[in-house]
């Protein structure tokens, strides 16, 4: 797919306050069709994905978003080769090592949402201390979504209700919405008020399924790797536009 032209319109500065999402969720897709389009080799696609990240969380930060989550990694991108794999997990790695302290520095709370199970040793290292390094950080709160799938999410949330009725902790008719997303990855962060897709596709392909059921949801034709401030400033703006009503009138 090439990529289309948009016209990506700044926020005027005397307005960027005005109906600010509480959250903004973005699912990063398109770096390799980005280095394919380029004749570079994947790699380069996910590294220039990274600077897009760093980009776009310096921006939000910058900006004022309270909540941000970046889909990072899915729980069905195991499936890929396994050569792509490996350069993900060290692109991970690299960021870590390099971007930690800054964001420990810019008073960046960073919460990890997805499974731990299975994940290897120095991965669970890395984002242990990622979590406990920033974890009294009153700034924005970054979520990232590693291994996350979410219907898996949901799964795990009635799993530790069914162990919590099972040991009679509570009766199943305790169970309603609020129990259920307190037992969320996510429990405790607001619902996304608006979800960015970039590379053009429209499926939410599995991130935070219960979050967004009220969302606005934004397709962007450009990939991840070109996504920058100009680009988080048009969306918030369109979010703006927009007329959320929750079923009401």
């Amino acid at each position: 797919m090439g990529q289309e032209t948009i016209k990506l319109t700044a926020i005027p500065a005397h307005e960027k306050g005005r109906d600010m999402p509480a959250h903004v969720a973005v699912i990063c897709d398109g770096n390799g069709r980005w280095a394919a389009e380029r004749g570079l080799p994947r790699l380069e696609g996910h590294r220039r994905g990274v600077e897009a990240l760093r980009r776009t969380i310096r921006a939000a930060s910058e900006i004022g978003v309270p909540y941000l989550s970046i889909f990072a990694f899915s729980s069905e991108n195991w499936r890929r080769p396994a050569q792509e794999v490996s350069d993900l997990m060290m692109l991970l790695k690299v960021f870590v090592r390099r971007d930690l302290a800054d964001l420990h520095a810019k008073n960046i709370c960073v919460r990890i949402i997805g499974s731990r199970v299975g994940l290897a040793a120095d991965i669970l290292g890395l984002l242990a201390e990622t979590e406990e390094l920033t974890r009294n950080n009153t700034g924005m709160t970054l979520l990232i979504a590693f291994n996350y799938g979410g219907r898996q999410e949901v799964v795990d949330a009635v799993r530790l209700i069914a162990r919590d009725v099972e040991a009679g902790l509570i009766s199943s008719d305790d169970i309603d919405l609020t129990m259920v997303e307190s037992k969320l990855y996510t429990a405790g962060v607001p619902d996304p008020d608006i979800v960015i897709r970039t590379s053009g596709e429209q499926r939410v392909s599995n991130f935070l399924m219960w979050q967004t059921v009220y969302s606005e949801f934004l397709f962007l034709p450009i990939y991840w790797p070109d996504f920058d401030r100009g680009a988080l400033e048009m969306a918030l703006e369109e979010y703006g536009r927009r007329e959320r009503r929750f079923g009401g009138l």
